[in-house]
């Protein structure tokens, strides 16, 4: 029990160490994310009304990365480029009719999504152990999938939101969970790896 602990402040896994960076380093973090991010986006699945990307596995990934409070702002600086009109959402969409639309929810759940697996990631559910960086990486897609089923409910009812906006993507969230901590676990990896002499 005492082995997930939730009492650390500090990142006890962080291979980009971003909080001990300068700001100009931070606010390259934040460049960069955004662009992870966006080409994320136009790895899809078309579907009706939300189409699959590989969205929430970005996602996930930057708020294990950045941590909490850095990935939030990363995750919400995208989604004010797609809401300008830059071409960085779905399929690489853009304006803001797209936060008021089908995928409203699933959009303005992003950075909670970010927020909560960075903030389960400071404490331990990361690359160090596998199955808590999955399982924080599954609660994250969880979250997303929640929030965006309750935005859609509203507009076309709860039926058919559970049947169109939650079900399909379940397979996918774990999936996209398993690389997630897959990819946590091969940084980890890599940081380990002693340099050749």
């Amino acid at each position: 029990m005492t082995d997930i602990a939730f009492s650390s402040h500090k990142p006890s896994f962080s291979p980009l160490r971003l909080q001990d960076r300068s700001l100009a380093w931070q606010v390259g973090a934040v460049a960069l994310g955004t662009l992870f991010l966006a080409l994320s986006s136009y790895i899809e699945v078309p579907m009706v009304p939300v189409p699959v990307t590989m969205q929430t596995f970005a996602v996930t990934l930057i708020g294990a990365l950045y941590g909490w409070r850095l990935g939030a702002i990363t995750i919400a600086a995208w989604l004010v480029e797609g809401a300008v009109g830059f071409p960085v959402l779905a399929g690489g969409a853009a304006g803001v009719a797209h936060f008021v639309g089908p995928t409203g929810g699933y959009l303005f759940a992003f950075p909670v999504t970010g927020a909560l697996v960075g903030w389960l990631s400071e404490r331990g559910w990361n690359g160090n152990r596998v199955v808590l960086a999955f399982a924080a990486m599954l609660l994250g897609n969880l979250a997303c999938l929640v929030l965006g089923t309750a935005w859609l409910a509203v507009m076309i009812g709860a039926e058919k939101a559970i049947t169109f906006g939650f079900l399909p993507f379940i397979v996918g969230g774990l999936l996209k969970s398993a690389l997630g901590a897959a990819t946590l676990m091969a940084l980890r990896g890599s940081r380990a790896k002693p340099a050749n002499p």
